[in-house]
């Protein structure tokens, strides 16, 4: 991690420098336990002898949490100081990974899963907003960067460090080798981390906390289910969209009127500046494709080539980590050159190699498909570090938190509905093709290559929205508080 501290180095104190370098080897090992669970759930369903649609709750109702949680980051962020919300996170997480080491039984699991994803929710929201509020600005590209190799080094080593561990260990320990790297970020963080107190002392609002459950956390629910093939998830998912839009929708009226007095849970006047909502919207259709991918290309490792679970993640994970060694550098170039030098080629460039994913068959040979997954790493790293640090750039500082709260909220909206998106083309394409008369194996392949092309055709418009943000907004200085505009309910 010493890339962290180089770039901004005569411009951030040892205090500063330490603060955010615990914070990012922190969110690193919160992130790597979301992902981490996945590739074990066949083996939990085995250990405690319950259905498969039961032993999904333990990712779903992870996502759940989190997007329940996350809204309300804004608020603790500007509430407490740094070192308090990093203590209750990672705290959360601790006393999670804690009990699902232990659990006896899957309902103790699935409790443990929710008190860890209450502990992540908080954590990359408390990272982004720290670093937009003690790097200069024109030097937070390179500093972004290694938050890049969390969002993208983490998930990618999850998959591939459970199989290693289911192969010779109990599924136990996945939590239990966690456990001391989150106690020792956990004493760190007491001893280092900054105590003094945030500026707002304004109430929790109740009433938005508790739209903000069936908003938020319906939406997820309703937009991973709703591609169920059993007929019964598919309608409960379409009763828990509708539910979803009218909360959401009462839950933006609150909060226009609330934040008139600085009183909202979710302040949405970020919105308000147009290179937030570009990069926002960028970053939702790159979270679509990156998490459809995520999802579609294993299925195609895995059920028309044949490879276990394990063979898989090691051929997903030098990608994961070619992004993460990109990030930086890219951080970089965007504080030099800006976002959209580096957005449309990136944006280009994985549309190329989604559309080289329709093209695969039973033979494609292995190699080729691991050089298009590094190829589409590289485009990722010149998408993700120049979109949120160009759409966070121009926040001023009293939207700082609320504005990493609503990156944060839309990107697991964005993976959430990537993956119900894509997911729903591919199956729809199996059905129509074995219907057609093809076999198994074929038909799979031309389910997944739809599902590639939507992905494809989505990625296209990030270079559409990359053209209309800023020419040259590298170091963009925030707008001055004062200067502020006013959006809200009369």
């Amino acid at each position: 991690m010493s890339s962290t501290t180089s770039p901004v180095a005569d411009k951030m104190s040892v205090r500063d420098r330490t603060t955010i370098t615990v914070l990012i080897v922190s969110a690193f090992v919160v992130i790597l336990n979301e992902t981490i669970m996945n590739v074990a759930l066949p083996s939990l369903m085995n250990e405690f002898g319950v259905s498969s649609s039961a032993i999904q709750w333990l990712a779903t109702a992870f996502l759940l949490t989190m997007s329940v949680v996350i809204p309300t980051t804004g608020f603790l962020l500007n509430r407490f100081s740094i070192r308090t919300v990093f203590l209750i996170a990672i705290g959360l997480f601790s006393a999670g990974t804690l009990l699902a080491g232990l659990a006896p039984g899957f309902e103790v699991l699935l409790v443990a899963r929710v008190i860890q994803a209450s502990g992540t929710a908080v954590m990359m929201p408390l990272l982004i907003t720290t670093i937009l509020d003690l790097v200069p600005s024109h030097r937070r590209g390179a500093v972004m960067g290694n938050v890049s190799i969390v969002i993208s080094v983490a998930p990618a080593i999850g998959p591939t460090l459970s199989g290693l561990i289911l192969n010779s260990l109990s599924w136990r320990f996945m939590f239990f080798l966690v456990l001391p790297v989150a106690l020792i970020a956990l004493i760190l963080g007491s001893r280092l981390l900054p105590s003094d107190q945030k500026r707002s002392a304004s109430r929790l609002s109740v009433p938005s906390l508790l739209l903000s459950i069936p908003a938020f956390g319906g939406l997820v629910y309703g937009l991973s289910g709703i591609g169920s093939p059993d007929a019964a998830t598919a309608q409960i998912a379409l009763l828990a969209l509708a539910v979803s839009l009218v909360s959401l929708l009462a839950f933006v009226m609150l909060q226009l009127k609330l934040q008139r007095s600085d009183a909202a849970l979710l302040d949405l006047r970020p919105f308000l500046h147009r290179q937030f909502t570009l990069a926002l919207s960028l970053m939702v259709m790159a979270m679509l494709a990156l998490f459809g991918v995520i999802i579609l290309l294993p299925m195609y490792l895995q059920n028309v080539r044949g490879l276990d679970v394990l063979s898989t993640g090691l051929m997903l994970l030098p990608g994961g980590v070619l992004m993460g060694l990109l990030a930086p550098l890219v951080g970089k170039l965007f504080d030099k050159v800006g976002a959209r030098p580096l957005l449309v080629p990136g944006g280009l460039l994985l549309a190329v190699i989604l559309f080289g994913y329709t093209q695969l068959t039973a033979g494609t040979p292995l190699i080729m498909i691991i050089g298009l997954h590094l190829l589409m790493s590289v485009a990722l790293a010149f998408i993700f570090t120049p979109a949120f640090t160009a759409g966070l750039n121009p926040l001023p500082h009293s939207l700082h938190a609320y504005g990493s709260a609503l990156l944060s909220t839309l990107q697991q909206l964005g993976g959430a509905a990537g993956t119900a998106l894509l997911v729903g083309v591919m199956a729809a394409g199996t059905a129509a093709s074995l219907a057609a008369g093809q076999d198994d194996i074929t038909a799979q392949t031309d389910g997944l290559s739809n599902g590639f092309l939507v992905a494809a055709c989505v990625s296209l418009g990030i270079v559409v929205v990359a053209a209309f943000m800023g020419k040259s907004d590298a170091g963009a200085p925030a707008t001055s508080d004062a200067a502020e505009p006013s959006l809200s309910v009369h």
